[in-house]
């Protein structure tokens, strides 16, 4: 009976981890919901696939395709379509361009504050299809205001469409709309749809420089079916350097939005796979839920003030969807729970229930569990890195078969966790290994009290276990039912967590699996009651088995095929001192590497030709080749003059073969002043301070013929930098003739890959 009540437990815990992952996402059943608001998934996807057959970055020739099937669908339900071209740069990322936005607004009856639906229509540079990142936000704006238009109604607020350009580049059409546009100060809401990967539920994030209350209890006023959110990802994410074109509203014009955006699977993330077979239908319907209900609700709401004095916790709860309370309450709540629990001591003392030495003696397993389990799990994924180098190549950190293993080190988690506890559960009554679980949760939540509100959830799982302890303490129920009894209790507490153990290495790279172990081992320790039993070798049986068996899984799925392609990359610079390299960003060398980087070459990389990447990749290797004696740009000095104690420069870059970017390095620090990029002001006119490394990197737009910069420095300061001129065409080139990638492989992302980059330094 015993057995059967530790098994009936698993089932139960099992169950509300599946609850907790199905209450996040929608099924395709929702579609037949959506067709009551006239919103149409194959029309979604009828777009999706349109827009998303070729890599579409700035400068591209698809992207100017793209753009045109924007504009006419928005003109056939009956918009007026503005294409805003304006050249934006991004001091935060060292970036510019010209962009050009697409624009269209649905005139509301009355004069109050306007909703805004963005999303952004470029892929990443250069060879993302760009399905998911951000063609999906696309489509379900697309398909959402044409089933909004079918109801006929005019809505109480204008709604402004802004499909905007250059966000892979540094934000840097939002920062056109906000910094350029007039409708810029009639915003009033902002609900931006975006992607960080091609599946997964869709999580909701504010942003707002205020309090979040107002937006939160307006958000559940939409009555969203499937609203996956929490308190810990906001407050985290204020703390973050943000990166989302919503976060220009926030900063620069102080507008309030909400941002809409998938993780799972990670790995497609910015790579030749994001591609309209593989983004999940059902985080398509979840985009599309979430649009459908908020652009119902705030299209007729009033806009006009929704900053708070006041910020909420909230947390995806059983059956209530989310649950909120005040931050105030965080404190006021951690008090609470620690008197009881010393209340709940001193009773279990009196009655024999727990013992002091049985309490430290139960500090022991716990303790010791949460080291094993962070030490273990980083160790162990350090380990696989070297086991498996090639993984390195996947940039973002997230694997293949990153989800075999996030399952394989769960199993592993509790395997260990088992085997800790297993030798205590002889020697420690069942309630004395609950205090020390208990009160470290307690003193992280003192910490989360002073430093981290958002996870004021976090008291939740220690009021049960509060509860749990109150009963052991005070009643003296079976040892079957009690097992059973506190595992219903607990149903919360897994409910809450269980999708933060997936989410953590899924966003942030399996490098954080230490987390999700951490918080496997806190979790287990609130529920040690439930697993707790001299004679469960069974338990420790079957997690041993499944880790060897997920650990096999993942081993035998570490290759790469037509499927999962191995990222790669070659380059090949160009010096002015007439030397020229191939380079790659590669750990591990492959078929198509090899044909340039041979036992010839060099390993690692070649000063000022790193161009700037989302995660300073360096060149892993370098080979010395001949120099094709490629064109490089001309450079015309229009100004070099000098007015009292300062000089003025003005110099224009004239490409002479089609370029794709040009990035500009400096190996000293100088402040540059009335910096000007296309006559466009950086720093609102303050000092750019120039730092060791890339200053500027230009995108080359379909419109532009060259570019202009301008400025002025003291007249003492040698002007001198090195100029990138970089080309996405080295598999193209008539002057190389690389063997073609095969099927299994694809074009590394985030670095500059499949590129021409001739160097030169600029002395004035």
């Amino acid at each position: 009976m015993k057995r059967i009540s530790s098994l009936l437990s698993v089932l139960i815990i099992l169950g509300v981890i599946y609850w907790s992952f199905s209450d996040l996402k929608p099924t395709l059943s929702l579609e037949k919901k959506l067709e009551k608001s006239n919103y149409s998934l194959n029309n979604a996807l009828f777009h999706l696939k349109n827009i998303s057959k070729k890599t579409h970055f700035v400068g591209s020739d698809e992207h100017q395709k793209v753009q045109n099937y924007i504009v006419d669908e928005l003109q056939k339900m009956g918009f007026e379509t503005e294409i805003q071209t304006q050249t934006a740069i991004n001091e935060k990322w060292v970036a510019a361009t010209t962009t050009q936005n697409i624009i269209a607004k649905l005139k509301g009856a009355e004069n109050g504050k306007a909703l805004m639906l963005l999303t952004h229509y470029d892929s990443s540079p250069h060879s993302s299809l760009g399905a998911s990142d951000a063609g999906s936000g696309v489509v379900t704006i697309l398909e959402g205001i044409r089933a909004f238009l079918e109801i006929n109604k005019t809505p109480k607020n204008d709604i402004i469409i802004l499909m905007s350009d250059a966000e892979e580049l540094g934000l840097l059409g939002a920062k056109a709309f906000v910094n350029e546009h007039s409708w810029a100060k009639d915003v009033g809401l902002v609900l931006n749809f975006e992607a960080r990967g091609s599946g997964g539920p869709s999580y909701m994030l504010m942003e707002t420089n205020s309090k979040n209350s107002k937006l939160l209890t307006e958000f559940m006023a939409a009555k969203p079916n499937f609203p996956a959110a929490n308190s810990l990802m906001y407050s985290i994410y204020k703390k973050l350097p943000n990166d989302t074109d919503l976060t220009v509203f926030r900063e620069n014009a102080n507008i309030n939005g909400f941002n809409f955006a998938f993780i799972g699977d990670h790995f497609d993330y910015h790579t030749a796979q994001d591609s309209f077979e593989r983004l999940d239908k059902e985080t398509l319907l979840h985009q599309a839920d979430y649009l459908t209900t908020t652009l119902q609700y705030f299209a007729n709401s009033d806009l006009n003030d929704l900053d708070s004095n006041e910020d909420y916790v909230y947390v995806n709860f059983p059956i209530i969807k989310l649950l909120t309370y005040p931050f105030s309450w965080i404190t006021p709540m951690v008090i609470f729970a620690f008197i009881l629990f010393l209340i709940l001591i001193f009773f279990g003392i009196s009655l024999n229930k727990i013992s002091v030495k049985g309490i430290l003696k139960g500090f022991i397993p716990f303790i010791f569990s949460i080291i094993l389990c962070g030490g273990i799990s980083f160790g162990l994924w350090k380990l696989l890195l070297i086991i498996h180098p090639s993984y390195n190549d996947i940039l973002h950190g997230f694997t293949y078969n990153g989800y075999t293993y996030i399952t394989a080190f769960v199993f592993l988690n509790l395997y260990i966790l088992l085997k800790v506890y297993s030798y205590f559960s002889k020697i420690v009554k069942p309630a004395d290994l609950l205090i020390a679980p208990i009160f470290i949760w307690l003193i992280i939540n003192v910490l989360i009290s002073i430093y981290l509100k958002g996870s004021g959830f976090f008291i939740i799982p220690v009021l049960i276990a509060l509860l749990i302890l109150a009963i052991t303490i005070f009643m003296n129920l079976e040892k079957r039912a009690k097992r059973i009894l506190f595992t219903i209790l607990s149903i919360p507490t897994i409910y809450i967590f269980a999708p933060m153990i997936k989410m953590f290495p899924v966003g942030l790279g399996l490098k954080n699996l230490f987390i999700s172990g951490i918080i496997i081992a806190l979790v287990f320790g609130l529920l040690v009651l439930t697993f707790h039993n001299k004679k469960a070798t069974w338990m420790l049986k079957l997690t041993a088995i499944l880790t060897i068996f997920c650990f096999g899984k993942a081993t035998f799925n570490s290759g790469f095929s037509v499927d999962n392609k191995k990222p790669n990359s070659i380059v090949y610079i160009q010096n002015s001192d007439n030397s020229a390299y191939f380079a790659t960003y590669d750990t591990v060398l492959d078929d198509y590497t090899k044909q340039i980087f041979d036992e010839n070459a060099v390993k690692g990389g070649i000063p000022n030709a790193e161009t700037k990447s989302k995660y300073k990749s360096r060149f892993n290797y370098h080979k010395k080749t001949n120099n094709r004696g490629l064109v490089s740009s001309k450079i015309n000095i229009e100004m070099d003059t000098l007015i009292g104690d300062k000089r003025f420069v003005e110099l224009i870059i004239e490409p002479n073969r089609n370029i794709n970017k040009y990035e500009f390095l400096s190996t000293k620090k100088i402040d540059l002043h009335q910096f000007k990029v296309n006559e466009v002001l950086a720093s609102k006119g303050k000092k750019y301070q120039v730092k060791n490394g890339t200053f500027l990197t230009y995108y080359m737009s379909s419109l532009d013929k060259d570019i202009t910069l301008s400025f002025s420095v003291d007249k003492n300061e040698e002007i001198a930098f090195i100029l990138n001129e970089i080309s996405f065409d080295l598999l193209s080139n008539p002057n190389f003739n690389l063997k073609p990638r095969s099927k299994e492989m694809m074009s590394m992302p985030f670095v500059t890959n499949d590129a021409i980059i001739i160097s030169k330094k600029i002395v004035l």
